[in-house]
């Protein structure tokens, strides 16, 4: 096989990715739910034939989506391989969380793609449905103690063979939804997504042959390892721990340790994740699959150069051991994944900064905040509406963090309140920036937000979050950001979770509202660093007040939003005596 000119594998680098972002924007624009449709909780990409391993993926998706799904991939060829059966036309639905997926509200579609009569590669959807049953609207049960209770959930099945719909399938996942309608749209936007990209793909293998084109697959691979293994290199070798703890399962109040042992030997890493506490009894489990694919994140945030295919964990070995809260099995409830993978995210981080300091970033606002609220309209009509939202990002050796950002699992955005109240019966009192919530530090974390919510009808309401107990960490002599908070309306007065970040069947009454005020992200660098004028801006802007600046920053703001130079150096004198 000849090799391939760099012009053209440049060509076929981006045609590739454009089909994979062809595909999310089909599915962006077509699907009925704003989890989806507004949020982008969803993805594209093209799979190794064999392996499942990722070739191509789009650069819209959910990273947390891209790498979980070269196991969900896999899991179609194994049955593929158990059963056989596999033709032209073919489409598997599943979304088991142990088996490739993530938590049961995540579908997935694999699809296989044929050349002259041989299967060539896969191309794969997956998106967050709204709803799929379990025991609370939304999927998110903050009390679930086995999988059963969370949704229903499907092993890969045939949902379409030879391109006839099975319809059976389509029956049983609308009965076992709270809005089937809602389901059925973001089924058959994935469907017409994986019709777009085979014809796409077709397009291109015409145009520039089937060997061609495997060729730069194994060309994209080699480079992306190549590439890691030249980045790991550069760390010093060594063993580097780091851990953070959950607030706790949602069943008993204890923390959860997520502990990482991370060793460079060479151009080779290894992420032992042993130390970490045991599978839980609430869903803050994730599988190995899940844990894998937050660590795939994690270091692509990192080494931000290298490709995004499998190529780049080829250098890594994972140890995840099944004893962990990171390798369970069914029927070990799951739901709370993204809490704990961000949580994974932030200890690579964290062990990534010991390594070479250069790169340490203090720890983002890390929860989702799944609030859902659920009731039922004027006309009998069942409503559910499930959202994530934002909070500050750390602070880094080159900036401060964003504020109102989204979390680092995601290129995800926070549903708009204009499409939200569009949808449901529910209007935003407040969508605003929380002051004193970010870590202070030479470079300070971004700012949290509030959100309030009213009702116009009587609802139930659920949240599954984190970070009410330990607060986003600050590094290189940076503090840490606020706690999560969440409170609730009732007769009586505000309520607050007992559980801190997590509370399930709260009712609340037309008129009245829930807020939530998320944590902002951990301060970089000794804070009494910071240039004072930019101390004084963040009191002009509401992000510090005049108070916390005095506090924190050792700098004294006027009435007029001016540094009071005299004061200022008094307060900072005083401090390092």
């Amino acid at each position: 096989m000849s090799a391939i000119d760099p012009v053209t594998l440049a060509v076929l680098k981006g045609r590739l990715e454009q089909i994979a972002d062809e595909m999310d924007a089909t599915l962006y624009r077509s699907a009925f739910n704003p989890i989806i449709a507004e949020a982008r909780d969803a993805c594209h990409g093209l799979y190794h034939p064999v392996t499942g391993a990722t070739l191509v993926q789009g650069t819209n998706g959910l990273p947390i989506f891209v790498g979980a799904m070269a196991f969900a991939v896999k899991a179609v060829i194994d049955k593929v391989e158990r059963e056989g059966g596999l033709e032209p036309g073919d489409t598997f639905l599943f979304n088991d969380p142990y088996d490739g997926g993530t938590h049961l509200n995540d579908f997935r579609l694999v699809r296989p793609i044929f050349r002259d009569g041989k299967l060539y590669c896969w191309l794969a959807s997956v998106g967050h449905w709204l709803d799929i049953g379990g025991n609370v609207p939304g999927g998110f049960n903050a009390q679930a103690t086995e999988s059963f209770q969370e949704g229903v959930r499907f092993p890969p099945v045939k949902l379409i063979r030879a391109g006839v719909m099975n319809e059976d399938i389509v029956a049983i996942l609308s009965a076992n939804a709270r809005v089937p309608i809602s389901n059925y749209g973001d089924l058959n936007g994935q469907l017409n997504a994986l019709d777009l990209g085979e014809r796409r793909l077709t397009e291109l293998l015409d145009e520039y042959g089937d060997t061609t084109v495997a060729a730069a697959f194994d060309v994209f691979s080699d480079r992306a390892e190549a590439m890691m293994r030249a980045a790991v290199s550069a760390l010093p070798d060594g063993t580097y721990s780091f851990e953070d703890y959950l607030d706790n399962d949602g069943i008993t109040d204890e923390r959860l340790t997520i502990a990482l042992d991370l060793t460079v030997a060479g151009d080779a890493m290894t992420l032992d994740f042993s130390r970490s506490s045991a599978p839980c009894a609430g869903p803050l489990n994730i599988a190995y699959s899940t844990a894998v694919a937050c660590c795939y994140v994690a270091l692509k945030h990192v080494f931000t150069d290298v490709p995004a295919n499998a190529g780049c964990l080829r250098p890594i070995t994972f140890v995840i051991p099944g004893t962990t809260l990171l390798g369970v099995k069914p029927p070990k409830p799951v739901g709370g994944y993204t809490e704990t993978i961000l949580r994974v995210i932030g200890v690579v981080f964290g062990a990534l900064a010991k390594a070479d300091p250069s790169r340490a970033t203090a720890g983002p606002f890390g929860t989702i905040n799944a609030l859902s609220l659920a009731g039922h309209r004027q006309d009998g009509s069942r409503w559910v509406m499930f959202s994530f939202f934002g909070g500050g990002l750390g602070g880094n050796p080159e900036s401060d963090g964003l504020n109102h950002a989204n979390n680092p699992i995601s290129t995800a955005t926070i549903p708009p309140a204009e499409i939200l109240e569009a949808a449901y019966p529910v209007m935003f009192t407040q969508w605003a920036l929380r002051p004193d919530s970010a870590g202070a530090g030479a470079h300070r974390g971004g700012v949290g937000a509030i959100y309030e919510i009213e009702s116009l009808t009587d609802a139930d309401v659920f949240l599954l979050g984190e970070r009410g107990r330990f607060a986003p960490f600050g590094v290189a002599g940076g503090l840490p950001a606020s706690l999560n908070q969440f409170f609730w309306q009732t007769d009586q007065g505000e309520k607050s979770p007992p559980m801190a970040s997590k509370v399930a069947n709260v009712k609340i009454r037309a008129g009245q509202r829930v807020r939530l005020e998320s944590p902002g992200g951990g301060g970089w660098g000794d804070p009494r660093r910071r240039d004072p004028q930019r101390v004084a801006r963040d009191v002009r802007l509401g992000y510090v007040s005049a108070e916390a600046a005095a506090r924190d920053y050792g700098v004294a703001v006027k009435e007029n939003g001016e540094v009071d130079e005299s004061a200022t150096v008094a307060l900072r004198k005083g401090a390092a005596a």
